[in-house]
């Protein structure tokens, strides 16, 4: 019952978002689901990219409880990590914008 409400609630917000569309000046179709399109990717990206750090994390905690003596080096490798893993969202957000919002 409860899977049946979320589909008639996710149902209901699409119906609901169509009419932002009537007033597009513009009548080219990939600019009018552009910004849709860039949504669903930055969350896309922001979704894998949180499910990798919770990955690391969970790796450098069970590191830790195995070898508590190699914490400065698993420190030093889980921050450099979840560094990279954050730049992949920080890339993604910046190359949705520039691809949204075009340069004059």
């Amino acid at each position: 019952m409860k899977q049946l409400q979320y589909l008639f609630m996710t149902l209901a917000v699409m119906l609901l978002a169509t009419p932002a569309f009537a007033q597009s000046a513009n009548h080219d179709i990939a600019n009018q689901w552009l910004p849709i399109g860039a949504g669903l990717g930055m969350a896309l990206a922001a979704g894998l990219c949180g499910l990798g750090q919770g990955k690391a994390t969970a790796s450098a905690t069970e590191a830790l409880a195995r070898n508590p003596g190699a914490r400065p080096g698993i420190f030093i490798f889980l921050i450099l990590g979840l560094a990279f893993i954050e730049s992949l969202a920080l890339f993604t957000f910046v190359i949705i914008f520039l691809k949204v919002v075009p340069i004059q």
